[in-house]
């Protein structure tokens, strides 16, 4: 630059990195004009502003052509360099390349096998476990229909086997918790889609589960004493209902009545799964002995009933009547040994229990033979007074033979309170002093209303 060209123009202002041009071209028209003025002169400040730029343009020419060897040098320089930067890049980058190649060629696509092979193993062994489980089910769906032969009797023995009622309750658990284990990491999980198995819980599981409890609720509806004494007893000189029977005899038929209740305990509707064994109450089972023993007071409300408008009818309806009570205190005697059988549903406890516990709960009493007497002796009242309300001969009977009444309903109560030997297990079977408040209610039942 010259000092000529110094005074023209200053470099400072255009070199600046704050160079406003729209604030340079005000300034120019500011710097020639009267700010009065109303009219402006935008001549000189264009001639100054094309003089400045035909002089920068002269002074860039002269540079440029006085340094083009120079500038030509240094742009092949750059050219150069960026040539040799970009030919190392594209080395860098390829060896890259081939190196993600050989990643994908070595560990990519055998993690894909990789990952093919392990699902097909888990699907392989999701089938080998759902057919494990499907087999399981059919060997207990055989092993079922072999049990429920024997329960029906249609075995090769041609005999009916109570003891099979267990097994066969058994098994349809076991068969009931195949079914229902069917959630995710269950071993039956998908157990439920198979066709063989749906047709297997329809045609036999369910079937011989209904056969198995039917049975069971028989052998319990069919119990009776007279079946279970090993001799006969007597109270004031009348012979009870009590037949003899051998000692083998009397424990099959023990045993028989506690496969019945093993049984029905078993097939109860299943527990919720870590319920305690002391919390577990067997609905089956205590249904099935609740109409038993309903059904024996309502067998001996009848039955007393007709021998009360019949008096002749009345020591068979009494013997009866005790032989019924007789039977539910052998029941009582029995469950009260009888611990609870194995649920495998139930988180088991080491302190000992009973049934007869839940079934005196059930029907808020605390014994069975005065649950019978007293369930007897509510219902008996409204019979006589039906008698009495008819008139007639019956009702004069009656009245006329209220001593007899008094004497007979009083022995009944204590003859049915016996217990056979076979059972009372070193116990006094008669306990005379231990039912004379039921023989009270018992008599003012009937006699009761005699005197009104």
């Amino acid at each position: 630059m010259t000092d000529g060209d110094a005074a023209y123009i200053d470099y400072d202002v255009f070199l600046d990195q704050n160079f406003s041009a729209a604030a340079f071209a005000n300034s120019l028209v500011t710097s020639t004009n009267n700010a009065s003025d109303t009219q402006l002169d935008l001549a000189t400040p264009l001639s100054r502003v094309l003089f400045d730029v035909q002089e920068i343009d002269t002074h860039i020419h002269n540079l440029t052509t006085k340094s083009a060897l120079s500038l030509l040098t240094h742009t092949q320089q750059q050219t150069d360099a960026s040539q040799r930067v970009l030919r190392e890049v594209e080395e860098q980058v390829s060896a890259l390349s081939d190196g993600y190649r050989r990643l994908e060629r070595e560990v990519l696509r055998k993690w894909e096998h990789a990952e093919e092979a392990r699902v097909a193993a888990l699907n392989s062994w999701g089938a080998l476990r759902l057919a494990r489980a499907v087999g399981r089910c059919v060997t207990l769906g055989r092993q079922l229909e072999g049990q429920l032969a024997e329960v029906t009797g249609r075995g090769l023995g041609g005999k009916e086997d109570h003891r099979a009622m267990v097994r066969a309750a058994q098994t349809i658990l076991s068969l009931r918790q195949m079914f229902s284990a069917t959630g995710e990491g269950a071993e039956a999980k998908g157990l439920d889609r198979v066709k063989v198995i749906r047709t297997l819980r329809t045609d036999l599981v369910i079937p011989a589960e209904n056969t198995v409890k039917s049975r069971a609720q028989q052998a319990i509806s069919r119990f009776s004493v007279s079946s279970l004494a090993s001799g006969g007893g007597s109270v004031n000189g009348t012979q009870s209902l009590s037949v003899s029977s051998t000692y083998a005899q009397t424990e099959e038929n023990k045993s028989r009545l506690f496969s019945a209740i093993t049984t029905l305990y078993l097939l109860s509707p299943s527990p919720k799964p870590g319920t305690a064994e002391h919390e577990f109450q067997p609905e089956l089972l205590l249904s099935t002995l609740q109409g038993y023993i309903h059904n024996a007071v309502t067998s001996s409300l009848s039955s007393l009933g007709r021998a009360l408008a019949q008096l002749p009818l009345l020591d068979r309806a009494l013997a009866e009547v005790s032989a019924r009570c007789q039977d539910i205190a052998a029941l009582e005697a029995l469950l009260e040994g009888f611990k609870r059988p194995s649920h495998p549903f139930l988180e088991h406890s080491s302190s000992p229990n009973t049934i007869l516990p839940l079934l005196l709960q059930m029907l808020d009493t605390s014994s069975l033979p005065s649950y019978f007497w007293r369930s007897l002796a509510s219902s008996l009242s409204a019979r006589v007074q039906e008698i009495l309300g008819r008139g007639g001969i019956a009702a004069r009977t009656l009245r006329s033979n209220r001593d007899r009444l008094r004497t007979e309903l009083r022995e009944c109560v204590l003859r049915g309170s016996q217990l056979p030997s076979s059972i009372s297990r070193g116990r006094d079977p008669t306990l005379p002093g231990s039912w004379e408040r039921e023989a009270a209610v018992m008599v003012s039942s009937v006699v009761g209303p005699l005197g009104r």
